[in-house]
């Protein structure tokens, strides 16, 4: 503890700009931090200015309307983890400068209001603003990006981006009138916004030649990994246990239970019983119940500052926030968007793409994931080492900042060996984002993480 300390203590003395331009302090100032082997960006006494993240934690992922949280609000469920990032910093909560929350399928104004409850039940004062953003599959990463820009912007010093679903209330379906618009005719692509999610994967599957037997294996190892992780304790340290309820629907008692393991992992899934499985979206289709992703309802949050900051408030540094970008494809095969959006992080953070170490890319069809790993020419060891939506759902604004926490401890575990990360992720009506990560830790000591 002394060590960490009298580090920060350095630190702060080179970022305020009071301090003696002492040798030391030109030393770091011309300092060169070889961003993996890119060597694409320098490292100044000015990284107090990087935003970073200080917590971030999720819900445990539940199966939608006959799972832990069927029965528990959705305020609650988001209360849950503004709360918990709060206590895990004891950060003053007035010190807040925005929330913004990622989430798609409630009407805006009802869950706007309800995010603004949440706040409330997490001790947050009145002062402190909120708003929820909705860029479909990828709100919660959105919203994680939001927060980053403003603070970058100077905008406030504190903030939260979250995400929350609550998929057994609100339902996929669009509305009627969105498909009545007799310019859809002629246009053929915003047609194709109308799509089911589960047509642009048939799509996918059919345009870029992925076999039914590479989408089923992607599944069986999405809950092969997702069990041993759960079995390994690997996500104790980023899920909050949920104390609520669930309500018997044939007596209405009320059961008290404590939510804190994912739902929908199934260790035993296998290439047989995948196999049997009928195709859920076209009679001679590929995608089946068993390999998309899980309808789910669950929450994450992250708390976001600059560096200077945390170390004045001697608040360890989870991750850097790199970069992010939002792409747009086809609509029509709306799946391939991480293809195209991981490029694009990776160039905006000054990097290339061999030196990302961990790719979190949303498995919500196993058909787009499959893709997206072959025509990046990914490692599948270093994919969703822990599973991925196949076995442990996809709360749709959740999980982006779920993706977050479960990254950054996963980077955390690895160490010095594993610095640069991506999440990545789909989004309907045909786009994709995707956020860079670095490792905390490793930038802390103003030199290359890798060995020379």
């Amino acid at each position: 503890m002394e060590k960490a300390a009298e580090r920060q203590r350095v630190l702060l003395q080179h970022l305020s700009p009071t301090s003696s331009q002492t040798n030391d302090t030109a030393s770091l100032s011309a300092s060169i931090c070889a961003a993996g082997q890119s060597g694409a960006y320098q490292r100044t006494a000015a990284f107090g200015d990087d935003i970073v993240i200080v917590a971030a934690c999720r819900t445990a992922i539940c199966k939608a309307k006959r799972g832990g949280f069927k029965d528990t609000p959705v305020d609650d469920l988001l209360a849950a983890v503004l709360k918990a990032v709060i206590e895990r910093t004891n950060l003053d909560p007035s010190e807040i400068g925005d929330i913004v929350v990622g989430t798609v399928l409630a009407p805006g104004s009802v869950r706007a209001i309800e995010c603004r409850m949440a706040a409330i039940y997490a001790g947050i004062p009145d002062t402190v603003p909120v708003r929820t953003v909705n860029r479909q599959c990828s709100s919660g990463l959105q919203a994680v990006a939001d927060i980053a820009a403003s603070i970058k912007a100077g905008y406030y010093d504190i903030g939260i981006g979250a995400g929350v679903e609550c998929m057994t209330i609100d339902s996929m379906a669009l509305s009627e009138h969105v498909a009545k618009n007799p310019r859809l005719q002629v246009f053929t692509q915003a047609r194709d916004c109308l799509l089911p999610m589960g047509m642009t994967s048939e799509n996918v599957a059919e345009r870029y030649g992925v076999t039914r037997r590479e989408q089923d294996q992607a599944a069986v190892e999405s809950h092969r990994r997702a069990a041993a992780a759960i079995a390994a304790g690997k996500f104790k340290e980023e899920i909050i246990p949920v104390s609520t309820k669930i309500v018997d629907p044939k007596t209405g008692e009320e059961k008290p239970v404590i939510i804190s393991v994912d739902e929908g992992v199934r260790p035993n899934t296998n290439l047989n019983d995948l196999a049997k499985l009928k195709p859920a979206f076209r009679k001679d289709g590929s995608t089946t119940a068993g390999n998309a992703s899980q309808v789910s309802d669950g929450s994450g949050a992250v708390l976001l500052m600059k560096r200077s900051l945390a170390i004045k408030k001697g608040l360890p540094v989870l991750g850097v926030f790199r970069s992010f970008a939002a792409v747009g494809v086809d609509p029509a095969v709306m799946g391939i968007g991480p293809a195209v959006a991981i490029p694009a992080a990776v160039k905006s953070a000054g990097l290339e793409l061999n030196d990302i170490d961990l790719f979190e890319i949303n498995e919500a069809f196993a058909s787009q994931y499959v893709y997206c790993i072959k025509k990046l020419g990914l490692d599948p060891e270093k994919v969703n080492v822990n599973g991925g939506a196949l076995a442990l759902g996809h709360p749709l604004g959740a999980t982006g900042a779920r993706s977050v926490s479960t990254l950054l401890n996963e980077m955390k575990r690895r160490g010095k060996d594993c610095r640069f990360g991506i999440i990545s992720m789909c989004i309907g009506s045909g786009m994709g984002a995707a956020a860079v990560l670095e490792r905390g830790d490793s930038v802390d000591e103003l030199r290359n993480a890798r060995a020379a």
